[in-house]
């Protein structure tokens, strides 16, 4: 009888454990695929790598808080100035919660933007999983972290990241906020070319000039807003060819954190390789875009789980 209950203590460790391995790899790939369909059928790919980007991008790595676990969804967060209309795509992530519950809200999110990239034409980023939720709004950081499209510029690292900085060099801007969460100049403009999809719109940010265009105004989606590119739903590195190029279009955004990126000296040969070379970019991209996921995250298991 002893040996039948330490078999069962046994077992009974066991699943303990198998209940801590993580998300299992075929829920993960089932929403996988439930994301790459959402993205074909809604044409949301440029809000949901805006979700994603806003919920890691406000990472400290001096003061230890922020990114990618999921506060995001809390309206605390959401509340943020620079969340604007990002109630919406956390209500396009929330069917995919209901659908997969075993999965983090953190993993969702970013799982979601990487599928949004892929299903777009760009690379296969290669992600893990196994992130774990803020439980509370607690851990919703300070707001002023993320960055301004032009000055004045916000301080965005320190104690009050949103004071208005007295310098007025968007370099200086990226770099504050990027080096912060632990980035590079190469990764700042790899990242940086994720504009080659999605629009700004003036009502939310302040930034664009016109409230529509001649290739936003029919949509897809919800109609109207700036967009970086012609082809604003194509993930390519025509962003770059277009700053290369210096063909000013009236109808296209162009921000000074945009501009600046081939002014720089530090950004600029890594700009103009973007621009001669996609494979270049898709490669420098994926790389830091899997290392922008993954900040200021806790992972169960520590290792992650991959798919």
């Amino acid at each position: 009888r002893e040996r039948e209950r330490e078999r069962e203590r046994f077992e009974t460790m066991g699943n303990v454990k198998s209940k801590q391995a993580g998300p299992s790899k075929k829920a993960l790939t089932s929403c996988y695929k439930d994301c790459t369909a959402l993205v074909k059928e809604r044409k949301c790919a440029p809000i949901l790598v805006r979700l994603a980007w806003h919920d890691c991008g406000n990472y400290d790595r001096n003061a230890r808080n922020g990114g990618a676990c999921a506060s995001i969804r809390f309206d605390k967060e959401l509340a943020h100035g620079c969340n604007a209309g990002l109630d919406g795509a956390m209500g396009l992530i929330q069917p995919l919660k209901d659908k997969h519950p075993g999965l983090s809200y953190a993993d969702i999110i970013q799982m979601a933007s990487a599928a949004a990239i892929e299903a777009s034409g760009g690379p296969k980023i290669p992600m893990r999983y196994g992130r774990v939720d803020a439980e509370t709004d607690a851990a919703v950081p300070i707001e002023g972290r993320l960055p301004d499209g032009e000055a004045p510029f916000g301080q965005a690292d320190g104690a009050c990241p949103g004071d208005k900085s007295e310098d007025p060099d968007p370099a200086a801007h990226l770099r504050r906020v990027f080096y912060r969460m632990g980035f590079n100049d190469r990764e700042i403009v790899a990242l940086s070319g994720a504009h080659t999809i999605g629009r700004a719109y003036k009502e939310r940010s302040g930034v664009p000039t016109l409230d529509s265009t001649k290739y936003t105004a029919e949509g897809p989606g919800t109609k109207g807003g700036m967009s970086w590119t012609r082809d604003w739903l194509d993930f390519n590195n025509d962003y770059f060819v277009a700053l290369a190029a210096g063909e000013k279009d009236a109808d296209l955004l162009e921000m000074s954190t945009d501009a600046v990126l081939l002014t720089d000296e530090g950004f600029k040969p890594h700009a103009l390789k973007y621009g001669e070379s996609q494979a270049a970019f898709f490669e420098d991209y994926a790389a830091a875009h899997k290392k922008l996921s993954e900040v200021g995250s806790t992972f169960d298991p520590p290792e992650g789980v991959s798919i």
